[in-house]
């Protein structure tokens, strides 16, 4: 019998701080590593607002021996009076209350970071304790909370300071219980975050200190993004020596862009709204896109390069090899998307044209040899595209059928809902052969690869529409390419690259990311790649067969077995060594099977890696082998 009563007392009401201990993920996203590094961000955001209103110039973050945190800053000092509505000190309210700050219309702060403001209540809530301590009026005052967010005792004054002082320094412990697999902070994580802050925030001092291991950086940037652009670009050839910068502001918003255009083919435009990274684009992105487009075009023909019956340059041709970064501080903004980092309000489209156009027509006018070499940049473009075009058309698949012919040999799956079906791209006719064998025909499909694909990173598109494997890729797919991709129409919800545990495999399986992440991002963002990984080792004894996917497995697995028993251990130089049924039961099948998802946590960071590591330039890449090679424990894996 179903259980039928439903009243009052089926209704549960978390009290406080207890409903984010609840629900952890609804505030951080996950209890992860990226989750228990967001806690960071919480605090920093509040110390960056400071800056942003005018009243701090410096910030420290400190990761102690013990692995707690450490956030100072020399703002203003969060206010210690009672709060009328809670009847509790400010501090208290702000660490105890969810939507308790200066963010929401009460004047504390004209632009502030963050996408909700509950961060202070939310980091105490996570935390097995947290302690403020506030510099203010010669006094230092004290509050330590325990065990997910309880006032241990009231706001106090534990000692005094120099009138002038003013600031907050927050220590938090992170709670074990709510981050089960980690509670131990990568410094390269907050370096890397801190650092950008840092860039949009030209003038702010940020330091980093891992007491751990004795480290310390100090990220001060004057120049803000224009040293950025100049960071992004270390790895690449500049086309011109200049980082071009304009800065304005119109109707209290603030639009800051910088761009530098270089020798290679990616398109790389990163735009933040009050220091958040709006990975997917929106109001500010396409009002930058609609000016540059414009005005390239206008210089072009004004100065003979495009002739009057010539079509006009796209999109596309005009961002070919930019690296550009757009830093937009808004009063009120509105952000849409599935992660709310889509810009939506309309007003900032037209500012960021204004702007940056008025601003690049007068670079272009006073600078005619830069000018030129960004024109022609751009032509040349245009003509890959148009040589591309005959090979982008092969690439539409218009019937099921037709797929057949393709030179990549793609044994579909019978199914057509794409939320059920898989393409597995695999190395090699011999592995080909057996997962073809193997495979479950209704929801997977093969597509064996020959040899490596043509690194992308130095390829222009008519190259890459020039490569059969490519092509046959795209084609499986079925989402177009470039301006005519449509995610909707993706046929496989799991890209499943399987390559063999070698070097070589390796280097396939990084020529394929490359690949995805350049030209079809948006299926690595939204989870859609998939890395297959198939055992290293079979060890058979009396008919028994057992697999282990690494090393320690292997070692692990030998354990078990009792001095006499001597087993026999074959270790796998390829998947085409498997039959049919080895690899599905190891590597194809769902319910044993172990897939790793690829994901970007950090768009500008792995663009970096893949530039670093892909790259025309030698000398970053030997530095980043040396570097790393040390960490290497198994070249295989």
């Amino acid at each position: 019998m179903k259980e039928t009563h439903y009243g009052s007392k089926d209704i549960q009401v978390l009290e406080g701080l207890e409903a984010i201990r609840k629900r952890p993920g609804m505030y951080i996203g996950t209890t992860g590593e990226r989750g228990l590094h967001h806690l960071v961000w919480e605090i920093v955001d509040n110390a960056i607002d400071e800056a942003l209103a005018g009243f701090c110039t410096d910030i420290e973050v400190v990761i102690t021996t013990d692995n707690n945190i450490i956030v100072k800053d020399n703002g203003r000092g969060i206010p210690v009076d009672i709060h009328e509505k809670t009847g509790k000190s400010t501090v208290e309210t702000i660490f105890t209350v969810l939507h308790a700050g200066g963010k929401f219309g009460g004047g504390g702060y004209k632009v502030s970071g963050g996408l909700h403001g509950v961060g202070a209540a939310v980091v105490n809530a996570l935390s097995d304790w947290l302690e403020v301590k506030v510099y203010k009026d010669g006094n230092v005052y004290f509050q330590r909370f325990e065990n997910g967010g309880t006032a241990k005792d009231d706001l106090k004054i534990i000692d005094s300071c120099q009138e002038e002082r003013t600031g907050t320094t927050i220590t938090f412990k992170p709670d074990p219980i709510i981050f089960p697999e980690s509670v131990v902070f990568e410094y390269e994580v907050l370096k890397t975050k801190l650092r950008e802050l840092a860039f949009l925030n030209k003038g702010l001092r940020i330091i980093l200190i891992d007491e751990r291991n004795d480290k310390k950086e100090e990220f001060l940037y004057d120049g803000g993004i224009t040293e950025y652009i100049k960071l992004l670009n270390k790895n690449r050839q500049p086309i011109h020596d200049s980082v071009v910068y304009f800065e304005g502001s119109e109707d209290d918003v603030s639009i800051e862009v910088a761009v530098q255009y270089n020798a290679g083919y990616a398109i790389n435009v990163y735009s933040f709204v009050n220091n958040i990274n709006t990975y997917e684009g929106g109001t500010h992105e396409e009002g930058f896109r609609r000016a540059l487009t414009r005005v390239l075009n206008n210089y072009a023909r004004n100065n003979n390069y495009i002739k009057q019956t010539e079509e006009s340059l796209t999109g596309e041709d005009v961002r070919e090899g930019l690296t550009a970064i757009i830093s937009v501080k808004h009063t009120n903004p509105q952000f849409e998307g599935q992660t709310k980092t889509k810009l939506g309000n309309s007003e900032v489209r037209k500012i960021t044209d204004s702007i940056f156009s008025s601003g690049f027509e007068r670079f272009l006018l006073e600078n005619p040899e830069e000018a030129k070499l960004i024109v022609e940049k751009s032509l040349t473009a245009a003509r890959a595209r148009v040589a591309a075009k005959k090979a982008r058309d092969l690439t539409r698949r218009k019937t099921a059928l037709e797929i057949y012919s393709l030179p990549g040999k793609l044994t579909d799956c019978s199914s057509k809902d794409a939320t059920i079906s898989e393409l597995y791209i695999v190395e090699g006719d011999s592995a080909g052969g057996s997962a073809k064998l193997g495979r479950d025909s209704k929801t997977q499909a093969i597509l064996p690869l020959r040899g490596k694909i043509l690194n992308v990173e130095k390829a222009r598109i008519d190259r890459i529409f020039e490569n059969n494997e490519i092509r046959s890729l795209i084609t499986a797919l079925g989402t177009g390419i470039g301006e005519e991709f449509n995610v909707e129409k993706l046929r496989y919800h799991k890209i499943i690259i399987m390559t063999d545990a070698d070097v070589d495999g390796s280097h396939i399986r990084t020529l394929l990311l490359t690949f995805f992440y350049r030209y079809f991002k948006p299926l690595v963002e939204k989870g859609f790649i998939y890395i297959a990984r198939p055992p290293l080792y079979k060890i058979e004894f009396k008919k028994k067969i057992i697999y282990a996917y690494s090393d320690k497995e292997l070692e692990e697995t030998l354990e078990e077995f009792e001095e006499d028993q001597k087993p026999t251990i074959q270790r796998y130089k390829g998947l085409g060594e498997m039959n049919p049924d080895q690899l599905w039961e190891t590597t194809m099948d769902i319910t044993n099977r172990t897939l790793l998802r690829v994901t970007i946590d950090d768009a500008i960071v792995a663009d970096q890696t893949f530039e670093t590591l892909m790259g025309t330039e030698i000398e970053p890449r030997r530095e980043f082998i040396e570097k790393n090679a040390k960490y290497v424990q198994n070249l295989d894996i």
